[in-house]
């Protein structure tokens, strides 16, 4: 059950880029134990909006609000340690280190724990994700579908309350959706909230409670999966 209290308040949120408005006055909730789905067509400002959470953009105007408290224009290793974190769509792994490696770092700094303890955690991590027989792998022979579900071993493993998981379907083929679907289960039953970006419907459907549908930075739509599917704004924002 989500809680009354929002872990996480877009509130009148816009972002431009010269010209160009990515984010036009957004305004969101998100409850602890929720997980939110943010849809919309290429360009819609998707990215840019999870970007402005975790601390890389600051927002031209409005505010972000982690549990009640204003994160607007904090860096991101503090965003990280409030129990922030994001995956990207392009995992920039460390090449040389090894999946489980990988991982670890990512515990130590998240964490704040020691080799030792931070490679444990790595272990139960790597587990979640499916990549224990990679665990020695360096990185840089990691298949990018692979990089995929290490980005978000590496996202979980700075121990988030708040996850932002960026397009973790994409290249996936129909036979591997099932096991990503049960990887997102195991992070709920973490305790984790998560806001997903994702265009893979099947994923979407299934891994969210409600959607929000952003059309050039401005929102659109907000309910379950399958009313968002069917509103005529998103339909026309999608296929024109």
């Amino acid at each position: 059950m989500a809680s009354e209290t929002p872990i996480l308040s877009i509130v009148g949120v816009t972002k431009t880029f010269g010209g160009l408005v990515a984010v036009n006055d957004l305004s969101m909730d998100i409850h602890e134990g929720e997980a939110v789905g943010l849809m919309g067509p290429n360009g819609a400002g998707k990215t840019t909006i999870i970007t402005i959470i975790s601390g890389q953009y600051k927002p031209d105007r409005g505010m972000i609000k982690f549990k009640g408290n204003d994160i607007s224009g904090l860096p991101p290793h503090s965003i990280c340690h409030l129990g922030i974190s994001r995956t990207y769509q392009i995992p920039q792994p460390f090449g040389n280190l090894t999946a489980l490696q990988n991982i670890a770092v990512a515990a130590m700094y998240g964490k704040g724990v020691g080799k030792a303890a931070a490679e444990a955690e790595a272990s139960k991590i790597i587990d979640i994700v499916g990549l224990s027989d990679k665990r020695d792998v360096p990185a840089r022979d990691l298949m990018a579908i692979t990089l995929k579900r290490l980005e978000l071993a590496r996202a979980l493993a700075t121990n988030p309350k708040l996850l932002l998981i960026d397009e973790v379907a994409a290249g996936l083929i129909e036979t591997e959706i099932p096991r990503l679907l049960n990887i997102l289960k195991e992070v709920r039953s973490m305790g984790i909230t998560y806001i997903l970006i994702e265009h893979v419907l099947k994923v979407m459907m299934e891994a969210v409670d409600r959607v929000t549908v952003i059309d050039y930075g401005t929102k659109i739509a907000e309910g379950k999966p399958s009313e968002v599917m069917e509103d005529k704004k998103v339909i026309t924002a999608y296929f024109g």
